[in-house]
């Protein structure tokens, strides 16, 4: 996937250093744009294996409009499990517990999971309930209905409930756009974390484009991926340069369930990606 391998570059060429919030330090650009293509293939990273099945349970978890980390832990998803341990761990309750015994608890007790599972009101609670407005359901009948207007917008940022939040959204807003009976769509990420973040969220949003194209029978344009400010952790410097030195492969397909007509409709089992022929995972550290 070259429009990666062209933002790293970009990031390591020009980019600033920059202390951030989690005090790890950062290589930092502003304002950077990919474009994918979707007929080309799905985008989804080749020079390291991308864990994907935690991307379509996220993506499901998003539309169900659920907060609450026990869908994810429950499958096995252990992406957002670092920020409500932390929470956890300023609670009087906490014993010392690890995150691995956190999790555990959060799989096994539903009421502990209730009260210390949920993340606050995150992108799942905005797209299906904004200041009372289900956005998901009304932007997918603006394309179905009204497919030349240019509000069929997704806001994540609610600055009313921001401070509620485990974590304020990364990916804030998304806009669809529909020329030529093909639907495209293009999200605006406020900060994006280039090793670990990144590679999820190109993946996460090309799938949600191409299930909204086929709820909307409509075909796929593209991806348009705006990023404010584009980061390179100081911890993920070796990794990325590693994975620069590894040669890209094909790109995968994606296929769904051509039954499904509503986008509430989708499970995993409906969701299959073909041909994926990554090279081994780079692991790195989660700043939290």
């Amino acid at each position: 996937m070259k429009q990666y391998h062209d933002l790293v570059e970009h990031v390591f060429k020009v980019g600033h250093q920059k202390e951030d919030r989690t005090n790890t330090g950062t290589i930092s650009t502003f304002g950077y744009q990919m474009r994918f293509d979707l007929k080309e293939g799905f985008p989804l990273l080749t020079t390291k294996k991308v864990f994907y099945k935690a991307i379509i349970y996220e993506l499901l978890w998003f539309i169900k409009g659920d907060t609450n980390i026990k869908y994810l832990v429950d499958h096995g998803v252990k992406i957002w499990n670092e920020w409500p341990y932390e929470n956890y761990k300023k609670h009087p309750s906490y014993h010392g517990e690890t995150l691995e015994a956190f999790v555990e608890k959060i799989k096994i007790d539903s009421n502990f999971a209730r009260l210390f599972g949920d993340l606050g009101p995150v992108y799942g609670a905005q797209w299906r309930n904004f200041n009372g407005v289900d956005q998901l359901s009304q932007v997918i009948n603006l394309i179905k209905h009204q497919p030349q207007s240019r509000r069929m917008i997704l806001s994540a940022w609610n600055p009313v409930e921001i401070n509620n939040m485990a974590l304020p959204p990364c990916h804030t807003l998304i806009q669809f756009y529909v020329a030529n009976q093909k639907l495209s769509l293009q999200l605006y990420q406020r900060s994006g974390d280039i090793f670990l973040g990144i590679p999820f969220n190109i993946a996460s949003y090309a799938l949600l484009l191409e299930m909204v194209a086929q709820v909307t029978n409509l075909e796929v344009g593209e991806f348009v991926h705006t990023i404010g400010d584009a980061h390179i952790y100081s911890n993920h410097v070796d990794q990325l340069k590693q994975q620069l030195n590894r040669e890209i492969r094909p790109l995968p397909k994606l296929k769904l369930n051509p039954d499904i007509k509503n986008i509430e409709d989708f499970t995993f089992e409906d969701i299959e990606i073909i041909g994926y022929d990554p090279h081994p995972p780079i692991k790195g550290v989660v700043a939290v």
